[in-house]
């Protein structure tokens, strides 16, 4: 397989056209194969990282502990050293707020705590006398 960097150089193309965050993500999927890439896809690339949204924590452990070998498959795609560091994140989920189903029971208070109150308490700023 063909470097990625190497066909874009061949290829001419305005200046700006690609940028190098397109090809490192369009190369994720190429690394890492089809059934990984259903699983995580690359968010972004800055500096020398990559960021990738995994589907689940499951996942996300999974990627760690194949990340170097990722690393060195990213080196054959795109080439050596362009890729140094993979950040696995997980989406969050966020949900809409829902009603409840039914209405919310009401607390039924019994006499014993109807009669009982709490102690009062003592004033601030007062100091008790000692005898």
């Amino acid at each position: 397989m063909e470097r990625a960097g190497r066909i874009i150089t061949r290829v001419k193309l305005p200046p700006g056209t690609v940028s190098l965050e397109d090809v490192v993500c369009r190369g994720w999927a190429v690394a890492v194969g089809k059934r990984v890439a259903a699983h995580a896809r690359a968010l972004g690339f800055s500096g020398s990282r990559l960021v990738v949204e995994a589907e689940d924590t499951v996942w996300q452990g999974h990627l760690r502990l194949l990340e170097r070998q990722i690393l060195g498959r990213l080196d054959e795609v795109i080439g050596p050293g362009i890729v140094r560091e993979i950040e696995f994140r997980v989406p969050v989920v966020r949900r809409m707020p829902q009603w409840a189903s039914e209405p919310r029971p009401r607390l039924r208070r019994s006499a014993r705590t109807e009669k009982a109150s709490p102690p009062p308490l003592p004033a601030l700023g007062k100091r008790r006398s000692s005898a």
